[in-house]
């Protein structure tokens, strides 16, 4: 018999995790290099993109004996960086500085770098680094996007493995009265 608690962890292998860890990496910089450590929005921005990485891999690794409290961290990771997305919005908005349409030619620019299978924060270093605030930002809104997206995606096959597969309750009963039967049958 495997158990009833299934494999859990791999938030490494996530591509979700990858990218909010680009996140929170490319935001440190940003704030070092564009905003005045006394700023109260540094502390803010940084702790939203720390909150959208460190809640996917939270989340991972409770996967394994609560399903609902995985789908709460994943979720929880979602609006951090909604957050997040807002403060790189009002960064531009404030400074008047324009936001890239979606379908425009940097972010398309981004979004293809985005989309190599082996994407990590050296993957966008050269941008992050060199560029001037407002490309930045807009740079790192791309990202952000992405791992929203990803994020959405992660959380309907949450739900729809629930549906399908049941909590660790409905496991553990399931696994109960196997062990029940067999050990009628014999076979224990």
């Amino acid at each position: 018999m495997s158990g009833f608690i299934p494999p859990h962890g791999g938030y490494e292998d996530l591509l979700s995790f990858r990218k909010a860890r680009i996140v929170y990496d490319g935001t440190v910089r940003f704030c070092d290099r564009f905003l005045d450590k006394r700023d109260r929005t540094v502390d803010q921005m940084i702790q939203a993109a720390r909150s959208g990485k460190q809640n996917i891999l939270e989340g991972c690794m409770a996967s394994g004996t609560s399903k609902e409290t995985e789908i709460k961290l994943i979720n929880v990771a979602r609006a951090s960086l909604e957050e997040l997305l807002e403060d790189y919005r009002d960064f531009l908005r404030t400074r008047r500085h324009p936001l890239w349409e979606k379908d425009s030619r940097e972010a398309l620019f981004v979004r293809k770098i985005g989309a190599r299978s082996d994407v990590s924060y050296e993957s966008y270093r050269t941008y992050l680094e060199t560029r001037p605030a407002d490309i930045v930002a807009n740079i790192l809104i791309c990202i952000v996007h992405q791992t929203n997206y990803l994020l959405d995606q992660q959380l309907r096959a949450l739900e729809k493995a629930f549906l399908t597969e049941g909590g660790l309750r409905e496991r553990m009963t399931r696994a109960r009265l196997d062990a029940r039967r067999k050990q009628q049958r014999g076979d224990a």
